[in-house]
């Protein structure tokens, strides 16, 4: 089992007009891989693990991505890199998204995820986490262009699988050089390119600028996806319209609400509607949520790695105070459960 920060990215774009409820659906094709609708979960640490993954793609995503996994760390078989969270490398409309600043590494870790049966090969050029620019990898690589540029040949270079980039604008207000390193890493073989529309030194700070993610798109022929605070229907389509990207990724906004990407689907391309859980049926989707964790993760840390998630969606509920902390402070899952159902039941709906 690896641990993996994941992105899936189209090489050529085919896009196929139907009239599925009355809107067109744009398909794009990343070697002989299709994202149809082009809506994919964003990778997040210690959000979008196996059990998450899965419910997202069963309400109706176009794409998943997992968790970053540190390249040295996983070649080396560093403890708790590989046992934190399985790649699923090889499960369909999957990808996994690789970090670190050595060629070597990077490279031995893509030929690694590429024999456990990877579809996709993400490079992480955009996460922002001081643990990880301080040993120059992530959004770091954008004061470096040269050298991100020999980590992207080296990947791309060791495998036979398509490989894409998530970045950032920039490093800051004075260095927006996404564009450029877009640019760059098309010639080196990059296939797609997803942008987070902040700055690294934003961090999350401030709202995303998806109109300068236009210039990206601007500069290269390759599928651009356009990522940050796309949160609902109504962010997605302004995002895009503001962006030209090809595509949108959803990160936060999934946070409690799964199905937010199945709803965009439906409401951008004309894909299935999602059956948004309330009531009853929002008690067993969480509670199966909940026991998929227990089981992947083992009870001791499956309590503590669901607290995040049934807190969200507690959020979501409005779940009296004094019920989320008894939820939330329980190590019984079987109380877990018992308590979820008064917490969560109640819901008339919940929003989309």
């Amino acid at each position: 089992m690896l641990h993996a920060d994941l992105l899936f990215i189209c090489a050529e774009t085919d896009i196929k007009t139907t009239t599925a409820q009355g809107l067109s659906t744009l398909t794009l094709h990343l070697a002989d891989k299709e994202i149809a609708p082009p809506v994919l979960l964003a990778p997040m640490a210690g959000i979008t693990d196996r059990p998450f993954r899965d419910l997202v793609m069963r309400l109706g995503a176009g794409m998943v991505v997992s968790e970053m996994v540190a390249s040295q760390e996983m070649v080396q078989a560093k403890p708790g890199v590989r046992e934190r969270a399985e790649l699923s490398a090889d499960v369909e409309n999957t990808a996994v998204q690789l970090a670190g600043r050595e060629a070597h590494w990077m490279a031995e870790a893509a030929r690694q995820v590429a024999d456990r049966g990877a579809r996709v090969i993400d490079i992480n050029m955009g996460c922002p986490a001081k643990k990880v620019t301080n040993g120059y990898s992530g959004s770091a690589l954008l004061k470096t262009p040269d050298h991100a540029h020999a980590l992207i040949e080296a990947v791309v270079g060791a495998v036979d699988l398509p490989v894409t980039l998530k970045t950032r604008l920039g490093w800051d207000d004075s260095l927006l050089n996404a564009p450029d390193v877009a640019r760059r890493a098309q010639d080196a073989g990059i296939q797609m390119v997803t942008v987070h529309g902040r700055t690294r030194c934003q961090f999350y700070k401030g709202r995303a600028d998806w109109k300068a993610i236009r210039a990206v798109k601007e500069a290269v022929s390759i599928p651009v996806i356009a990522n940050g605070d796309i949160v609902d229907t109504d962010a997605a389509r302004t995002a895009l319209r503001q962006s030209g990207a090809d595509g949108v990724m959803v990160g936060r906004g999934a946070q409690g609400k799964p199905w937010v990407l199945a709803q965009i689907c439906h409401d951008l391309y004309g894909a299935e509607a999602p059956e948004i859980p309330i009531g009853h049926d929002l008690v067993d989707m969480v509670c199966a949520h909940y026991q998929s964790m227990l089981d992947f993760y083992g009870t001791d840390l499956g309590l503590r790695v669901a607290r995040k998630h049934l807190g969200w969606y507690m959020d979501e509920a409005a779940t009296p105070a004094p019920l989320r902390r008894a939820v939330l402070t329980s190590r019984d899952p079987a109380e877990v459960l018992r308590l979820l159902a008064d917490a969560l039941s109640d819901t008339d709906e919940v929003a989309a």
